[in-house]
């Protein structure tokens, strides 16, 4: 029977949680006094977190609201009619993203093709496979 490490494994999560949540405050603060733009994506890149990760933590999301709120800087302007790009540039890129779509859903299947045969390899030879 396998030891029970249950407290380990929760006690390591709110650790590496606690210490992902000072990574993410201290990156804010640092944004902040620089005078940068806070924002989701800045944050997360300074951070070295995910933009999903941060619209979770209730605190950090309303702090980052609040200083882009506070934030007087003017916006970039939007681009003019004569910077958009064209119909026929816009469309050869939907054209390359749907190309490129194809290409990773056709290698998406063939690596769960993959791990089908490697599971069932190890199931023949009697491993049993993590999840």
């Amino acid at each position: 029977m396998r030891a029970d490490n249950t407290a380990h494994l929760i006690t390591s999560a709110r650790t590496r949680h606690e210490l992902t949540r000072a990574k993410a405050i201290r990156a804010l603060r640092k944004l902040d006094t620089a005078e940068h733009p806070v924002t989701f994506e800045a944050l997360a890149r300074a951070a070295g977190v995910s933009r999903s990760w941060l619209y979770t933590q209730p605190d950090i999301r309303a702090e980052i609201q609040r200083l882009r709120d506070l934030d007087r800087r003017p916006l970039p302007k939007p681009a003019t009619t004569g910077q958009r790009g064209s119909d026929a540039s816009l469309a050869r890129r939907l054209e390359i993203a749907l190309a490129r779509n194809r290409e990773l859903t056709a290698d998406n299947q063939r690596l769960r093709r993959q791990l089908a045969t490697a599971i069932g390899h190890l199931r023949a030879a009697g491993i049993a496979a993590e999840p």
